[in-house]
Formats: structure tokens, C-alpha cells, sequence
């Protein structure tokens, strides 16, 4: 099948900048599609009906014209961040070519002398800012596709919030045309008030001597976290998250969530993995929001609820970490139930009751329970001493995968 549909990238430089290729599909167009501002980019001798996208923004108004010669037009690259990459996803590759130019990234990179491979890209449109959190970290280089014209000021902020005020920002505007600006200076004095909308803020970070050390490893320090003392400690936290094997993609249950520390690890050890956090009580609700968003992963969802009549209606997961109510009727069952095939379960228990429920659950499905110990050093008088901190048994069962 012929494609009917083509995804035509436009830099700022317009219909001059663009290959024979791209100008020929868009002089033989029906219809051509895209924002007000890419639409401009078009001369008169490009006849085809335009029409912009509508707000809300929905793929209909292409799909609806499946079979005529459409041309959508997208920024640089349609499938780095881009309507292509949508597009994609509903219409077969067959049907559809795709006609790059240079991204953003790739202009910032080559006008900063920053080794693409090297760098971190992060998406803020209509997305929370705190989701840079997850990337600071001292000497990573980071560019970041803002919103609007407010960003670099709100992105200079948070740094300085965050302990990041010695970063170097550099904003970019207009790449690739003739209005291309670059502005810089440190997020501590960030000094520029009147950014153009469309840019791109690429960052040095450089963290002060007082910003909190939060690798990507699982097991952050406890003060991370806010928290009323229901928290899975750091090492007993390092050692569930590896039973739990975070992998990209996979979605996670986080029941009896309390601070939220397990599904906030989780979700930190790759871009693509998800968590639902599961929670009853009002005031570790709000800690859990605080955490998601401090800690850079916005995306974490809450529910608000127990178990387990909160689990109804879920989707499935791949991996379930139950942090409290393991003798609650029905919770420990539905979970199983519920957990996908080949998916972990991973349960910590410290009552007698809770182990003896672990206990019965391993005989019924398998899996290993491990007896975990930590003790810290405490000061007795004029020397020191160990302080053994209540003993967690721990269950790590693997559903079949026939199950």
C-alpha cells in the first residue's frame, strides 16, 4: 500500500530549509495539518486545504482522512517527542513516511559542542516541572524541551530549590532560523525575564555542597522521604526493590503504600516504569504526594484507599509489594490473584501474625522467605553500642507463568 499519509518535519528556517522530497508531498497534499505557527511556515504556491489542530489536541481529524494525500506538519523530527510518534501507534507503518529535519536536541547539541550521546533529554511539554527532579544529579548535562516562555525562569527555580542553584543554564531560542538567540547565565541569579516561547533549556548541573546526594540505585536515605515513621527503612527498602526486579515498562503495586518510598524507587530506576500507590490513610496520602513530586516522578498514582476493596478495577500489575494489612481478609489472595503470570510478589511482614500468614501463603504457592536483620550503632553512655531494629521476614514468591 502506497502511503497516504506523510509526517513532514519543519524547522524555524520554513519551506526554503526543507528537502525536494518534503516539498513535493506538500504540493501534492489534499489537506495539510498543524500548528498555527508551522502552518505560516507555508508559501502560497502550497494550495492544499489547511486546517490546525484542535483543542484538545486528537489525531481524529487525520484519521478521518485515511486514504486522501494528507500531510501533517511536526517540529524538526515528527518522531522524537512528536506527533509522529502518536501517529505511529494507530496507523500502520505501510501507510505512512515520515520526512525528518534536525531536532531541537540535535541543533542545541551542535550549537553547544555537547556530545549528543552523552546527554539527557527531558520533555516539560504539558508535563509537571517537577520532573526534572529525577535527573539532577552533579556534572549530568541535561536539555530540556520547555513548555513556553516561562520555563527557563521556573526551571531556574527549582534548581535553586532543589540545591542546584551553581547549574549553568543556557536558553536557546528560534533554532534554526533567523531569529536564534542564545541566552545564559546560573540558576542562583538567573538573570533573563523575557524568553521567547518557543525554546530549548539545556543545563550544567552542578549541585551545592548542601543538595541531598539521591542516586538511581534503589535504597535512598530515609530523610529523603517525609514520613510519620511508617517507612520501609533504607536498607530493608535496597533489598525489596531488588526482589523486586524494577523493569521498563512493568507496572507495580504498591499496597499499604505508607510514604510511598517502594512505588517512588520503582518508578526512579527506569523512565518507563509505573506504580500504583495504594493508601488508606489521609495524612500518608499527603506525604506521598510531596515524595512523588520531590523526588521526581509525578507520574506515580495514587489511590486512595485499603485494600483490598481498593484493588478492584485495577490494572493488572507485573510486580505487587504489600508493605502492610498482609492479614487483612482477602488481601493477600486477591493480590495473587490479580498479579500477572510471571509477575513478583514481594510481602515484608514484622508481627507474629503477619509471618505466620506469609508462612501458610508459601505453602499453598512456593517462594522464599528470608529473615532480615539491621542493627546501627547507638550511643550507651560514653561509648557505643548496636541497637538491632525489629527483624523483617520477608516473602518473594514468582507467579507461574501458566497460572
Amino acid at each position: 500500500m502506497a502511503p497516504w499519509l506523510t509526517v513532514v518535519g519543519i524547522g524555524e528556517d520554513g519551506f526554503s530549509g526543507l528537502g525536494k522530497q518534503a516539498r513535493r508531498a506538500l504540493l501534492g497534499a489534499s489537506r495539510i495539518i498543524g500548528s498555527p505557527r508551522q502552518l505560516a511556515l507555508l508559501p502560497r504556491c502550497v494550495t492544499a486545504a489547511r486546517e490546525q489542530w484542535p483543542t484538545p489536541f486528537t489525531l481524529a481529524p487525520v484519521l478521518a482522512l485515511r486514504g486522501e494525500p494528507v500531510c501533517v506538519l511536526a517540529s524538526g523530527d515528527p518522531m522524537f517527542y512528536g506527533v509522529g510518534a502518536s501517529l505511529a501507534r494507530q496507523v500502520a507503518a505501510e501507510e505512512m513516511q515520515v520526512l525528518s529535519m534536525p531536532s531541537s536536541c540535535a541543533l542545541a547539541a551542535a550549537r553547544l559542542g555537547w556530545p549528543l550521546q552523552d546527554l539527557q533529554v527531558v520533555s516539560l511539554v504539558a508535563r509537571p516541572l517537577v520532573a526534572l527532579n529525577a535527573h539532577l544529579h552533579s556534572g549530568m548535562r541535561l536539555l530540556v524541551l520547555s513548555n513556553d516562555g516561562d520555563s527557563p525562569a521556573a526551571i531556574a527555580a527549582l534548581l535553586r530549590e532543589r540545591g542546584f542553584g551553581p547549574s549553568r543554564l543556557h536558553v536557546l531560542e528560534h533554532l534554526g532560523a533567523t531569529a536564534e538567540r542564545h541566552l545564559c547565565g546560573s540558576a542562583e541569579d538567573w538573570p533573563h525575564t523575557q524568553v521567547a516561547a518557543l525554546n530549548l533549556v539545556a543545563i550544567e548541573c552542578q549541585a551545592s555542597a548542601t543538595a541531598p546526594r539521591l542516586g538511581r540505585v534503589a535504597g535512598l536515605a530515609d530523610d529523603a522521604f517525609r514520613h510519620d515513621g511508617q517507612l520501609t527503612k533504607r536498607d530493608v527498602r535496597a533489598i525489596t526493590l531488588a526482589r523486586l526486579a524494577p523493569q521498563p515498562g512493568e507496572l507495580l503495586w504498591d499496597v499499604g503504600a505508607g510514604c510511598g518510598s517502594i512505588g517512588i524507587e520503582w518508578m526512579r530506576a527506569h523512565p518507563a516504569c509505573r506504580a500504583l500507590a495504594i493508601e488508606a490513610d489521609a495524612g500518608r496520602q499527603g506525604f506521598i504526594e510531596y515524595n512523588r513530586d520531590a523526588l521526581g516522578v509525578p507520574g506515580l498514582q495514587l489511590v486512595r484507599g485499603k485494600a483490598p476493596e481498593a484493588l478492584a478495577g485495577l490494572e493488572r500489575p507485573d510486580a505487587i509489594f504489600i508493605g502492610g494489612g498482609v492479614t487483612r481478609d482477602g488481601v493477600l489472595a486477591l493480590c495473587w490473584e490479580r498479579l500477572r503470570p510471571g509477575g513478583r510478589l514481594v510481602a515484608n511482614a514484622v508481627t507474629l501474625q503477619s509471618e505466620l500468614a506469609l508462612a501458610h501463603f508459601r505453602e499453598r504457592h512456593g517462594g522464599d522467605l528470608t529473615r532480615i536483620h539491621v542493627a546501627q550503632t547507638q550511643p550507651l553512655g560514653a561509648f557505643d553500642t548496636w541497637r538491632q531494629a525489629l527483624p523483617i521476614t520477608l516473602l518473594d514468591v514468582v507467579k507461574p507463568a501458566d497460572a
